[in-house]
């Protein structure tokens, strides 16, 4: 971190290579399909530019946020002109590819879903166990989850650059049309007594797993096939959910070599 000059605190990595800014530049941005994380806009900025800025990246499924100049200020002090655009560090994957690919292959898809993990270094040690252990695609939604840039690619050690990301609009409604196609919807949660272990991993697959904070959404537990929880026997009530997702992971890869 360093102090800027009008006092403010600013991760220099980020501020040079993260996002970019200028309402042309961003349109160049969503005009060539570069992948972008998000688009902050100025919610008092009505001008035709930023209309337009508006209206291609909702074309594009880019997740849009209206907020106070000041935000926009503590990003750059430069000449933003009201947009600001975070640029991912990857290219997102076609779910329903991914799906298509592993039932093709004659492969039982394992999907994983992460329900608001916003904390870059747990996404990125989630994404590090889930490409060594070889699930198929992570899930997330376009809001309320972890920026994929730099930062998060370090910390998954590379693997961000192997692992298929799909980013939802709505993970309530992804998960449905993944059970019409077959996927068993496994929500590893602790409101519930039935361990892990007791779960069958190796049909096509979706895990789930919330926030640190609250878990699992009630929305998502609603739609859930099963429901399991990883058993603790110490004082302390629940895992970090990154050490949680390589453990329920490494319990289905378990179950599916041992049916081969």
């Amino acid at each position: 971190m360093e102090k800027r000059s009008d006092g403010f605190l600013i991760n220099k990595k980020e501020h040079e290579k993260d996002f970019i800014f200028g309402s042309r530049v961003v349109l160049e941005a969503l005009h060539s399909d570069q992948e972008i994380d998000k688009i902050l806009l100025n919610k008092e900025q009505n001008s035709e530019m930023t209309k337009e800025v508006l209206q291609l990246a909702k074309s594009k499924g880019v997740p849009i946020s209206r907020v106070p100049e000041g935000k926009l200020n503590r990003i750059t002090r430069k000449n933003h002109q009201g947009v600001i655009a975070y640029i991912s560090a990857i290219s997102y994957a076609s779910l329903d590819n991914v799906v298509d690919a592993c039932f093709s292959k004659g492969i039982a898809p394992l999907l994983l879903m992460l329900d608001r993990i916003t904390d870059v270094r747990n996404f990125g040690a989630i994404a590090r166990s889930a490409e060594v252990a070889g699930v198929h695609a992570l899930l997330i939604p376009e809001k309320g989850s972890a920026q994929i840039n730099s930062d998060a690619v370090k910390t998954s050690a590379g693997a961000l650059n192997y692992l298929p990301v799909c980013r939802v609009k709505n993970l309530y409604y992804a998960l449905k049309d993944l059970k019409k196609m077959g996927l068993n919807v496994v929500s590893v949660t602790e409101k519930t007594d039935r361990p892990l272990y007791q779960a069958d991993f190796s049909v096509p697959t979706v895990l789930v797993l919330g926030s640190e904070e609250d878990g699992i959404s009630n929305e998502l537990l609603g739609i859930s096939d099963e429901f399991v929880q990883i058993p603790v026997a110490g004082q302390i009530e629940s895992l970090n959910v990154s050490v949680a997702a390589a453990v329920a992971i490494y319990e289905a890869v378990r179950q599916r070599k041992g049916k081969r």
